[in-house]
C-alpha cells in the first residue's frame, strides 16, 4: 500500500492526514522508495545542484526561555557574545570570496540589535553584494519591524514554528510565548513578500506520530519558501535534558514526505542532521534535501552558539568546512554550486 500513497502523492503533492499517517508508520519498508522518488521530484526542478547559505550566528543572547534551546535566558552557563556591525559584514565580505551568494543572520531574540542596527547592517552587506541575498533568523517581531527590515533589503526570513499542534508547542515553550503570535508572524512574513521559512523538531519531547502527520498538512497549507528540519537533540542545560534524542531515520524519511508533498521548495540537509549521524547531511541530500548552511560566524564564537550539545563543525575554518562538503556532497551525485538558490520559480527581483 505504501507504493500506491506515495505515487499518489508524487502526482498529486498531497495526502490525507490518515495516510500520511501511515506511511510514518511504517517508514521502515517504505524509506526507499520515498527518498527515490523525492531525490526525482527535487531534481526534476533543481537538477542535481545543492545551493549553500552562510550562516553568521551574530548573537547568543535570547529574551526567550524555550525549554530545548541551550540559549535561552535562563541558562546562566551559556557564554554570551554578541558580534559588531563591523563583524557580521566582514563574515559576509569573507563569505562572497568563498562562493556564497545568500547570507544567513542568526541570532536570539536580542533586543541589543534594534531595527536601526540590523537595517544598517543589512544594507551594507547589499550595498557591499548586490546580488546576493540577506536571510534572516531573528525571531518574533512586530509586522512594522518585519517591514523595515524587508524594506532594508532582507529578502527572506526563517522563523521556525516548531510544531503546529498547539498544546504541544505550549509544553515546548513558557506561558510568555505564544503559538498564536508565532502563526501571526509566519502570515506577517508571507503578506510583506518575504521568501518564507518554516520548521520542526522531529522527536521532541511530546511529538507523537500524529503531530508529525499534522505537520504535512500544516505545511501544505502555509506553502512556504523553505522547510527546515532537523532532530530533536537535548542540551545539558536545559529542563530537556534528559529527553531522548530525535532520529536521523524519522528525519530523512519525512525529508522526502515534504519533498513529495511541496516539490519545489528549498529543503534543508541539518547541521542537527549531520550532528545524529555522521552521515546525515548526504543521507538527507539522497531523501531529497538541496540545501546546506555552513558556518561563516569568527571561529572564536561558533563554540558558544550552541543550541544543543555536540554541535560538529564549530571548529573548522569556513574555508576549510566548505571544501570538505563539497567532497562529501560528490558522494551522493550532486554538486554544490554557487548561487542565491531562490525557491524555483520564485526569483528574487
Amino acid at each position: 500500500m505504501y507504493k500506491e500513497l506515495l505515487d499518489r502523492l508524487s502526482r498529486e503533492g498531497i495526502l490525507a492526514e490518515r495516510e500520511y499517517l501511515y506511511l510514518i508508520r511504517h517508514r521502515d519498508e517504505a524509506r526507499g522508495y520515498a527518498a527515490k522518488l523525492a531525490r526525482k521530484t527535487c531534481e526534476d526542478f533543481y537538477g542535481k545542484r545543492v545551493f549553500i547559505r552562510g550562516l553568521i550566528e551574530f548573537t547568543n543572547y535570547c529574551r526567550n526561555n524555550c525549554y530545548y534551546c541551550g540559549i535561552r535566558a535562563g541558562n546562566a552557563k551559556c557564554e554570551r557574545y554578541r558580534l559588531t556591525p563591523d563583524e557580521i559584514v566582514a563574515c559576509a565580505d569573507s563569505g562572497y570570496e568563498l562562493g556564497f551568494r545568500t547570507f544567513v543572520m542568526q541570532g536570539g531574540e536580542d533586543p541589543y540589535y534594534t531595527d536601526e542596527v540590523l537595517c544598517g547592517v543589512i544594507r551594507r552587506i547589499k550595498t557591499n553584494h548586490p546580488d546576493c541575498a540577506v536571510t534572516l533568523s531573528v525571531g518574533e517581531r512586530s509586522f512594522e519591524s518585519y517591514k523595515l527590515l524587508r524594506e532594508a533589503g532582507a529578502d527572506r526570513y526563517l522563523l521556525r514554528h516548531e510544531t503546529a499542534n498547539k498544546a504541544h508547542y505550549e509544553k515546548l515553550h513558557p506561558e510568555s510565548m505564544s503559538f498564536d503570535n508565532r502563526q501571526r508572524c509566519i502570515a506577517d512574513l508571507k503578506k510583506l513578500g518575504y521568501q518564507v521559512g518554516v520548521g520542526f523538531m522531529v522527536g521532541s519531547p511530546g511529538q507523537t506520530e500524529e503531530d508529525l502527520a499534522h505537520e504535512m498538512i500544516y505545511l501544505k497549507s502555509v506553502s512556504p519558501d523553505m522547510v527546515g528540519i532537523g532532530p530533536f537533540i537535548p542540551h545539558r542545560d536545559t529542563p530537556f535534558k534528559d529527553e531522548a534524542a530525535g532520529s536521523a531515520e524519522l528525519t530523512t524519511f519525512l525529508l522526502s514526505l515534504i519533498r513529495l508533498t511541496l516539490p519545489d521548495v528549498l529543503l534543508p540537509a541539518t547541521t542537527a542532521l549531520g550532528t545524529v549521524d555522521p552521515q546525515g547531511r548526504e543521507k538527507g541530500i539522497l531523501a531529497g534535501a538541496n540545501v546546506l548552511m555552513p558556518n561563516l560566524s569568527p571561529a572564536g564564537v561558533r563554540g558558544k552558539y550552541l543550541l544543543y550539545d555536540n554541535k560538529i563543525c564549530t571548529g573548522d575554518e569556513a574555508a576549510a568546512c566548505i571544501e570538505c562538503l563539497k567532497r562529501r556532497i560528490k558522494t551522493t551525485g550532486c554538486e554544490i554550486v554557487s548561487g542565491r538558490g531562490d525557491r524555483a520559480g520564485k526569483e528574487i527581483q
